[in-house]
């Protein structure tokens, strides 16, 4: 059984969080900077099954795309081209980064581990990949 890999992608940094075989936990992984991403994914990928990819969708308020939507489009194009046998799934990433913000606050994380932003780019991934999993009964 292979894993979900979910993506925040940023123009900087991309979050990364997994599921383990059985889908039922999702778990942060790593942050990576956004132009090794698709050679880390290669050597993750080559050493754990991945069945499907899922990628937070950059959308407004209103559900418009976000100003970071041609980004995201132009890297989705990447992955796909690099895992042509691996589905893509998209997933509304709105409000993730306050909310990860948030459970680092609940979790109790110190200030300074709170203002990593790749700590922010994990747990949003994490509840990217949350949000598809409720969706679709995992």
């Amino acid at each position: 059984m292979g894993r979900i890999l979910a993506i925040d992608f940023g123009t900087k940094r991309i979050g990364l969080a997994v599921t383990d075989p059985l889908k039922i936990i999702a778990s942060s992984l790593a942050t990576v900077a956004a132009h090794e991403a698709i050679v880390w994914l290669k050597n993750y990928c080559s050493k754990e099954e991945v069945e499907a990819f899922v990628v937070g969708k950059p959308l407004q308020m209103d559900g418009t795309d976000s100003e970071s939507a041609p980004a995201t489009e132009k890297f989705i194009s990447l992955l796909a081209k690099s895992f042509p046998k691996t589905p893509i799934h998209r997933v509304d990433e709105r409000l993730t980064s306050r909310m990860a913000s948030h459970a680092m606050v609940e979790m109790g994380m110190k200030k300074k581990d709170r203002q990593k932003k790749g700590n922010i780019d994990q747990i949003s991934a994490v509840l990217i990949l949350q949000s598809y999993m409720e969706a679709n009964s995992y």
